[in-house]
């Protein structure tokens, strides 16, 4: 396969993943913020933005962390590479760029998500933002289930999985450092303490799966546990990193003597470390410098895969120059 091609399922894919977590995110905040009576709230509204690490360029743009702003930065705002519209609109973009390698179907229905975000009316969007997110969400999920049942499960397909679940691993990651430290402040058994584990696990689409497995235990240990080890969930850590390195394993082989290649070193490091590791050695504290250096070691393992796979660097003439930068990101 060439390495433009594999470039470009591999992002196609993380932006489809991308913009579902960001319209996911956006709707777990309003929620939780309208049950705590406080939609307005600038301290409920900044997370979102450390979620997606674009703090310096949303106070370039904004005054202050107002819902309004948040949500028109997360959407549309035309400098902000990670924006909902850049996203969909680089996952059509990568998509044209191999289209042989898609089925009929998956094109068409990337497509016509495209264009529903393109030509969405924002103020018709602001009045249903719920919808809207819904709308979002249920598109990226079919997708993915029509790349499944319609795709061969060969070399490209591989690269598609290879995307989407080092984006959630990162994401769920990302959510879990920054919600931590407000639910790791307030008294163990509150309702707020609640409130906020239900707002973390809802961001990753995982309070459902998580109160089957522990029925009544909803504690702070038990959901860091559940999002971070756990093997059968799929916006787990654990479960997506050991889907990136059988994805890798696919992709590459054990060829060359059986000599393991960067992506697959740094996928079995990962994955090797989180099966053996005690929840209990890294809660408290501890707990923001390990995914702190987890997220750093997922970023290396990003670079590994661009080194490995991805020798060319596809600009897109007429996208934005930042959204085209954000291609290699």
């Amino acid at each position: 396969m060439l390495s433009r091609v594999a470039d470009s399922l591999f992002w196609m894919s993380r932006y489809i993943e991308r913009a579902e977590d960001l319209t996911r995110l956006l709707a777990v905040n309003f929620h939780t913020l309208l049950d705590a009576g406080n939609v307005d709230s600038e301290h409920g509204w900044q997370p979102l933005i450390a979620m997606t690490h674009d703090e310096a360029l949303y106070q370039k743009n904004y005054a202050a962390y107002a819902a309004n702003d948040v949500i028109d930065f997360m959407l549309w705002n035309q400098s902000n590479p990670n924006a909902l519209i850049w996203c969909i609109t680089m996952a059509r973009e990568n998509a044209r760029s191999v289209r042989e390698q898609l089925s009929k179907e998956m094109w068409e229905y990337l497509n016509r998500l495209y264009f529903a975000v393109r030509e969405a009316d924002r103020t018709t969007v602001a009045r249903s933002l719920l919808e809207f997110f819904s709308q979002i969400r249920d598109g990226s999920q079919a997708f993915q289930g029509i790349t499944n049942e319609t795709m061969m499960h060969g070399e490209a397909y591989q690269f598609i999985q290879l995307g989407k679940h080092l984006e959630r691993s990162e994401k769920t990651a990302r959510i879990l450092d920054i919600k931590y430290k407000d639910v790791n402040e307030l008294p163990e058994g509150s309702p707020e303490e609640a409130l906020q584990l239900i707002a973390l696990l809802k961001s990753c689409s995982a309070f459902e799966p998580f109160r089957k497995e522990y029925a009544s235990q909803l504690s702070t240990g038990a959901v860091v546990e559940y999002l971070l080890l756990n093997r059968e969930f799929p916006r787990a850590v654990a479960f997506g990193l050991n889907r990136c390195l059988q994805a890798v394993n696919l992709i590459s082989g054990n060829g060359d003597g059986g000599k393991l290649n960067a992506p697959q070193r740094s996928f079995g490091r990962l994955v090797s470390e989180l099966e053996y590791l005690d929840i209990q050695d890294i809660l408290g504290a501890r707990l923001h410098s390990h995914l702190d250096q987890l997220l750093r070691r997922l970023n290396h393992a990003g670079e590994d895969i661009t080194r490995a796979y991805f020798s060319t660097q596809v600009i897109l003439p007429e996208l934005h120059p930042q959204q085209a930068q954000q291609q290699q990101q």
